[in-house]
């Protein structure tokens, strides 16, 4: 890629990174709402959803090798056109069958969509100064896809405020906005993000498939050969899992209390723009505690802090105090994040950190299917509040997993073991040059909805 300064790396990962959120942000407070709207039971909700999973499941590892042999760029731009494709078949999906085909067509967008613009600012970002602070740079693009996420909520719940327009239903407008504005990232991803590949053509698009499978075996063999890296990638089992308490069941929560979900919709704009402002917040704050603490240490007790916000949810009488621990929540999340992120790249250095940051996804996102089936299967069979409390205990049990990343920290760097050194050796591109050497990486020294 063509060398970027660290300051212009960094404000165009932020600008491509807010357009990318932005429409996420309008749909999130109303999309379970708005499938319970179309008709589904809420069963049906958490099957449906679970079709994005299984579809990462599959496609998460290829699309990442993908990324990694033919570019970031050109899997970014296919993935932008299938978001544009499904938001247009939500538009008007009034079937189970449409709504799975909606999902499906996530599916595809979020394995094209994860990593590679995280890897490609990495990257950069090493390029220009290979002693860069990831977790610095990482915790403002928390910062601001809280921003992104939260402004988009606010205008969700605007919108739904305002009510139907037309024969448009009004968890149906910010469907619509969600759509122009995909439109404006897909724009801004053409020009704002370079990238130079060694050769260009059928030939050395064929040379870089084949390139795939050597760099899905590459983050396979990181995985085997370090202990730690295998743990921060199982954390995502557990994160995945109980992240639907609050993505999917804490509007269903909020609307059995007030008791009518059109306000509960409309009041989640407003809430769900301060959750991710307070997401940003702690996504900015977390490295300044992680460095009186310690980056693991902060990141585990982190996830214990979650789950018991998750509790308040499923537990507090009245609107204010479910409303409350959401937000303890998102600020929690913000703050996990970039922690989780900056000790897995740290466990990568190489040619293949899409495809690491691929496996971290491919496990978050099955978990996430498997969650969605399982707590809206207790929600239905019991309560919302006791699914809740079964994804805070998930969510919890995952602090311990952070250990080998704190007793790695804790060793003089001489005495790490090589086992948890990344030492795969790069794959040679068409024209003989490693892919280190193409794209310029350096080690990954002192970086996650």
């Amino acid at each position: 890629m063509p060398t970027l300064t660290v300051r212009q790396a960094r404000l165009r990962y932020l600008v491509l990174l807010g357009l990318r959120w932005l429409p996420t942000g309008l749909l999130i407070p109303i999309f379970a709402l708005l499938l319970l709207e179309r008709g589904l039971t809420l069963p049906q909700v958490g099957l449906v959803a679970a079709a994005q999973g299984l579809v990462v499941l599959v496609m998460e590892l290829p699309t990442g090798g993908l990324a990694d042999a033919i570019g970031r760029k050109p899997v970014l731009i296919v993935a932008s056109l299938l978001n544009l494709a499904s938001l247009t078949l939500l538009t008007f999906a009034d079937t189970v069958t449409l709504l799975l085909l909606v999902f499906v067509l996530q599916g595809f967008f979020r394995a094209l969509d994860s990593g590679p613009l995280e890897s490609w600012y990495v990257d950069a970002m090493l390029a220009a100064d290979p002693d860069a602070d990831l977790e610095r740079g990482l915790g403002g693009g928390g910062a601001v896809v809280g921003v992104a996420i939260g402004a988009g909520a606010l205008i969700s719940g605007g919108l739904v405020a305002l009510g139907p327009i037309g024969g448009i239903s009004a968890m149906t407008v910010p469907v619509l906005v969600a759509l122009a504005l995909q439109v404006v990232g897909l724009i801004a991803l053409v020009l704002l993000l370079p990238e130079v590949r060694p050769a260009r053509g059928v030939t050395a698009l064929r040379d870089s498939l084949r390139g795939v499978p050597v760099a899905i075996g590459g983050a396979f063999g990181l995985l085997r050969r370090s202990r730690i890296l295998l743990a921060l990638v199982a954390v995502e089992l557990f994160w995945g899992f109980g992240m639907t308490t609050f993505e999917t069941l804490l509007p269903v929560r909020l609307s059995e209390v007030i008791g009518d979900p059109d306000r509960a919709a409309a009041l989640l704009g407003p809430a769900g723009s301060v959750a991710w402002l307070a997401s940003a917040g702690g996504a900015a704050l977390a490295p300044m505690v992680a460095r009186r603490l310690g980056v693991a240490p902060t990141a585990a007790l982190l996830r214990i802090l979650q789950g018991a916000t998750v509790v308040g949810m499923g537990l507090l009488a009245g609107p204010i105090g479910v409303i409350a621990a959401y937000l303890a929540c998102y600020l929690v999340h913000g703050a996990s994040n970039p922690l989780h992120m900056g000790l897995l790249h740290r466990q990568v250095d190489g040619p293949y950190r899409t495809s690491v940051l691929s496996l971290n996804s491919m496990v978050a996102q099955p978990a996430g299917a498997l969650g969605g089936v399982v707590l809206t299967g207790v929600a239905g069979a019991t309560s919302v509040s006791m699914a809740m409390l079964v994804g805070a205990v998930v969510l919890a049990v995952a602090a311990p997993l952070y250990l080998p990343a704190w007793r790695a920290g804790r060793r003089p760097v001489a005495a790490a073991p090589a086992a948890d050194q990344a030492l795969v050796p790069a794959p040679r591109s068409a024209e003989g040059a490693s892919a280190t050497e193409v794209r310029g990486n350096a080690p990954a020294n002192p970086s996650r909805s």
